[in-house]
This record gives structure tokens, C-alpha cells and sequence, in this order.
């Protein structure tokens, strides 16, 4: 049911348009289809680098996922998301492969241009998400898209079977890595944090715990430079920030802890307040931004818990939002 740019709009004025097609986006499409706010998709386009938002958000990058409500069995990632657009789909949920490049949020109706197009929405949900930081290896990147077993996510991914009883590696010295770290000695025969200086970033609590786990081991000044194995990692080629030489480290697992990216570069001289850290701001408990009309939900304001189901909860919240404020407008 995707549609091309020029066959989404013709024109009118839309009542609801989602920037993004994550979990949050996909489940803002259907409660919003549910209210007969005939919500426009535009769901990104696909690109070949995992160190971009790709359709479908971050899960396109996840093999399995087993800590979803409702699939026993457990799901990957992009079966998940396929499903979420055709429940979306279902309900009358138009959808359009392409990015939205800027928005104009300084009047009513709102104005996003994609291409050459002109969109008009009475009201708009960002759910762009955001990006891993990663190292940007061509292996890394190789065996991330493929899974095999490289991640930037410990808590979607460390608990799979294929890395129980493994050494893990751990990249990164703030509080992020030592969380990744903690939880991976859960699952691990041994966790290696590697870090390219001699100090963590993370708090003296954090640094703490892990410094105290037998099971956990900080590999100072260490920086990976390449990521070995062909259908799945086998280990790390490792350089000393301070000496230059190199080492290999046999590992079963590779975790990304660096950080994320929002995806905000297209509406960040749009009007809307974002955090110190670069993420979107809302009003909570609501979705609403500080423009009424415009909501944000998933990954793009949250910096905390990045999972799909409270990525999906969010969205619920913006779809609900933007109908109440809808008919407050006399728009329904």
C-alpha cells in the first residue's frame, strides 16, 4: 500500500503526517488510522549504512528479539516491523518511501517538503529515532547488518543463546558501557570493557561496580581497529592508544556502548526545544512539543530505555495526543 510522493497528498491538507516507521511511528499510524485520522506515513528511505536511521528504526539491525510482549517464540527485528506496517496498513494507513528533508512549523497548517513535494498537516508526530554511534570498522558494520554479533544494543541482544557462556566485548568508558557491561556478566563467561583511555567517563558508582565483578575486566588505552570473523565475529584486533602495537582479543560478541545519535538534523532550526543532548523535548507525561500541533515519540526524546515496546507506548501517546488536540481545533 506504499505510495510514491506524488500520489500521497494531492493536495489536501492532512490531519495527521508521522515522520518515521519505528515502532513508535508504525503504532502512532495505527491507533491514529483507528480514530479515522487517515495518518500519512513517510517512512524514510531505505539506505545501505546502519549508521543512519533506516526504515523501520533500529530493530531492521536486531536478529531476535525476545523481550517483546505477545511473540513467545520470539521475532527479528524486521519481521516485527513488517508487521507492525501491515497492522498499520490495515487500517487505512498510507505510506510513502521517502524522508521528509525540512519542516516549517512557523504557522498553520504546517509545511514538510520531501523532494520537490509539499506537504500540508494540521498535525504531525516526529518518530525518527536515533542512531547507534559506531565505529565505523567495514567489518563492523558488515556483521551488524548481518547479525553476526555485533551490537549497539546489550539488553535487546546479550541474553540471545549465541552469546551465553561467551567472552563479550564492551566498547566505550561511560555510564552506558558499564550498564552494558553489568548486564552482560548476567550471560558471559567474561566481559572486556575496552577503552581508548586510562580513566571511565562513567559515575564513580557505576565505575565501582564493574571494577568489583570478577566476571567484568577494563582493557585501558585500547582502541578496536578492526573486527575479525567472516558469518560472525570471532574477535578484535586491538591497537594501545600510547604504544601503537596491536593484539588480537578472542571474543563471541562485540557491544557498541558510545552513545546515540537523534535524528533531529532535519528539524533543528524548526522552533522545537531539544535537551542538552540533542534530543526532542516533550511535555511530559504528554507527547506534545512546545509547538502545539507537533508530538514526539520513540527514540528521538528518549535517551533513556530505547526499547521497542516503550517506543510503541510513546507512540500510542502522540496518536492520542494529536487526536484530542485535533478535535479541540474543531478538526476531525
Amino acid at each position: 500500500m506504499s505510495n510514491t510522493p506524488s500520489q500521497a497528498s494531492n493536495g489536501k491538507i492532512e490531519k495527521v503526517v508521522i515522520i518515521g516507521s519505528g515502532p513508535a511511528g508504525w503504532t502512532a499510524a495505527i491507533y491514529a488510522a483507528r480514530a479515522s485520522l487517515e495518518p500519512l506515513v513517510y517512512e524514510g528511505f531505505p539506505k545501505s549504512s546502519p549508521s543512519i536511521v533506516l526504515p523501520g528504526g533500529q530493530l531492521m539491525l536486531t536478529t531476535e528479539v525476545e523481550n517483546y510482549p505477545g511473540f513467545p517464540e520470539g521475532v527479528t527485528g524486521p519481521e516485527m516491523m513488517a508487521d507492525f506496517k501491515k497492522q498499520a496498513e490495515r487500517f487505512g494507513t498510507r505510506v510513502v518511501t521517502a524522508d521528509i528533508d525540512t519542516v516549517d512549523f512557523s504557522e498553520r497548517p504546517f509545511k514538510l517538503t520531501s523532494g520537490k513535494e509539499t506537504i500540508q498537516a494540521h498535525s504531525v508526530i516526529i518518530a525518527t529515532g536515533a542512531t547507534a554511534n559506531w565505529l565505523g570498522l567495514e567489518n563492523e558494520m558488515r556483521l551488524a547488518q548481518a547479525g553476526g554479533g555485533v551490537s549497539a544494543c546489550a539488553v535487546c541482544d546479550g541474553a540471545l543463546p549465541a552469546f551465553r557462556d561467551q567472552p563479550l566485548g564492551v566498547v566505550g568508558g561511560g555510564d552506558t558501557a558499564m550498564e552494558e557491561a553489568m548486564y552482560l556478566t548476567k550471560f558471559a563467561s567474561k566481559v572486556y570493557i575496552i577503552h581508548r583511555r586510562d580513566e571511565l567517563r562513567a559515575s564513580k558508582a557505576m565505575q565501582q561496580r564493574v571494577l568489583d565483578n570478577p566476571k567484568a575486566e577494563v582493557l585501558w588505552n585500547k582502541t578496536v581497529v578492526d573486527v575479525l570473523g567472516d558469518d560472525r565475529i570471532t574477535g578484535v584486533t586491538l591497537k594501545d592508544t600510547q604504544t601503537d602495537e596491536t593484539s588480537e582479543l578472542d571474543l563471541g560478541g562485540l557491544f557498541i556502548a558510545i552513545g546515540h545519535t537523534p535524528a533531529t538534523g532535519f528539524i533543528r532550526d524548526s522552533g522545537l526545544e531539544f535537551h542538552d543532548n540533542g534530543y526532542l523535548k516533550v511535555r511530559e507525561p504528554s507527547a506534545a512539543t512546545n509547538i502545539p500541533g507537533v508530538f514526539g515519540a520513540g527514540d528521538v526524546c528518549d535517551a533513556d530505555y530505547r526499547q521497542a515496546i516503550s517506543a510503541a507506548g510513546m507512540g500510542c501517546k502522540a496518536a492520542i495526543d494529536a487526536e484530542r488536540w485535533l478535535g479541540e481545533q474543531g478538526i476531525e
